[in-house]
């Protein structure tokens, strides 16, 4: 059996050390681990700023998602891990400015804590992309016959 995964890395050291995939794209379909506000240099962007942290996983979710050849308008799930239910307003808030018109299924829990204690958000996706539009194959049709110049729907005179 061939594997038809492809995979994406953001380079973070628990990918390694856990043994895992921020992103993985089977078919149409990509998924994306739980995802932080891990910025560019390894550091959480917006300690302790549930909305700055919802941001900063948003984008990274996005990036992932198009390493793969994806988009934010075919996410049809998300899951959301708020380390207080405190914070449902400005995590919200990022969410909505996002997938406003989106609307894909959502879950938002209460957890006890995450990896890092200054995060205060993990985010999951899942993405379905449309079906790829195969170029059209060129028909091959009899040309049009044309009135008096031969062939079968002419007559013959008697």
């Amino acid at each position: 059996m061939t594997d038809d995964r492809t995979r994406y890395s953001s380079g973070t050291p628990w990918e390694e050390t856990v043994g895992y995939s921020r992103a993985i794209r089977v078919g149409r379909q990509v998924f994306v681990s739980g995802t932080t506000a891990t910025g560019p240099e390894g550091r959480i962007v917006g300690p302790n700023d549930p909305y700055l942290q919802s941001v900063q996983a948003l984008d990274n979710i996005e990036r992932a998602l198009e390493a793969l050849g994806s988009r934010r308008a075919s996410i049809v799930r998300l899951r959301i891990y708020v380390r207080s239910i405190g914070d449902f307003p400005e995590v919200a808030r990022a969410l909505g400015e996002r997938f406003r018109d989106v609307r894909p299924t959502s879950t938002l829990v209460e957890v006890s804590g995450l990896v890092d204690p200054t995060m205060k958000v993990e985010i999951e996706a899942e993405a379905v992309d449309p079906p790829r539009r195969r170029p059209r194959r060129p028909t091959s049709r009899p040309s049009p016959r044309r009135p008096g110049r031969g062939g079968a729907g002419r007559r013959r005179p008697s």
